[in-house]
């Protein structure tokens, strides 16, 4: 069974850790097919031997097995600190979601699983994980930490992001970019959800951006969007009311009429973005809404490996 099969079954399971677990579980279940072949069995209990450390804890059985050198972990070891970062703007909150969606579907949605997601990992590599919101305020912070209290603690208020209505509010991306990097004092892998609607702001985004990576901080950027109306501009030809979320302006016109230069202009933010990211050796990922958690979930692992 592929994830998003996985997904469509359980999205009836509205307890947001019961659903993050079950969507680890398929990831983890199907890593026989992915570059982290032999990572699975004994996910928890082992990391990978990096050269120099020292031979007496490897696993020589689980070696004979994968042929990969791994060294068992113990209870107290912490290997990562990880603090992720959830813009939660009312553009966030976009597309308004029917009846018949999951939360999921929308970009406040999808950024809060796959949170969830990265901290069931985490729980279970024995990381410690930190959690940052903004809007127009600095909502909510707490510091990196493993134990079952904390975890329990993040995970109430990343449900209450889903659960409560989000007035109008405009984002102030940069201060609290800012505000946030000083509040990361040890080294960390730093993870920021956000749809990058800051345009006018573009180059102090990325000076706060590169801040971030102040103390040697890995940072990645999870550019989440929905794919049907923010790229592809994919509207009938009725008139329509365009409304700003976070502004109120409103505009009136036909999507058809502007969908070709909106794509190329759309598709032009993109690149200028993921070319910046590149020049300041930040890692960005464009996310579409909705099922992307395998996405995710490599993309940390990936980054956890070059993090070392």
């Amino acid at each position: 069974m592929n994830l998003g099969t996985q997904i469509e079954k359980i999205a009836s399971f509205k307890h947001l850790e019961l659903l993050a677990n079950q969507v680890v579980e398929g990831f983890i279940s199907g890593m026989h097919k992915s570059p982290f072949h032999g990572f699975s069995a004994e996910f928890a209990e082992h990391k990978i031997y990096n050269s120099g450390e020292s031979t007496k804890h490897i696993d020589w059985k689980l070696y004979a097995k994968t042929d990969r050198l791994y060294t068992k972990r113990f209870d107290e070891e912490t290997n990562l600190r990880c603090h992720l970062i959830i813009d939660n703007s009312s553009s966030m909150h976009y597309p308004k979601l029917a009846n018949n969606q999951e939360f999921y579907e929308n970009k406040i949605g999808f950024s809060v699983l796959a949170s969830a997601v990265l901290m069931n990992l985490l729980k279970k590599q024995r990381d410690a994980v930190g959690i940052s919101i903004y809007s127009d305020t600095y909502e909510y912070y707490a510091p990196e930490k493993g134990s079952e209290r904390h975890h329990r603690m993040v995970l109430d208020k990343l449900e209450q992001l889903i659960e409560a209505p989000k007035n109008v509010k405009k984002t102030d991306t940069v201060t609290f970019l800012h505000e946030i990097a000083e509040n990361i004092h040890r080294r960390s892998m730093v993870i920021l959800f956000t749809d990058m609607f800051q345009h006018e702001n573009e180059e102090k985004i990325f000076k706060a951006l590169q801040h971030l990576k102040h103390n040697k901080h890995k940072v990645v950027v999870f550019h989440v969007y929905d794919e049907k109306t923010e790229l592809s501009f994919d509207f009938d030809n009725a008139p329509r009311k365009f409304v700003d979320v976070e502004t109120g302006e409103t505009i009136n016109l036909y999507a058809e009429n502007i969908k070709e230069d909106y794509e190329k202009v759309a598709q032009n933010y993109f690149k200028k973005i993921a070319d910046t990211c590149m020049q300041y050796k930040i890692q960005y990922v464009p996310v579409a809404t909705g099922k992307n958690f395998e996405k995710i979930l490599q993309t940390y692992l990936i980054e956890k490996q070059k993090f070392g």
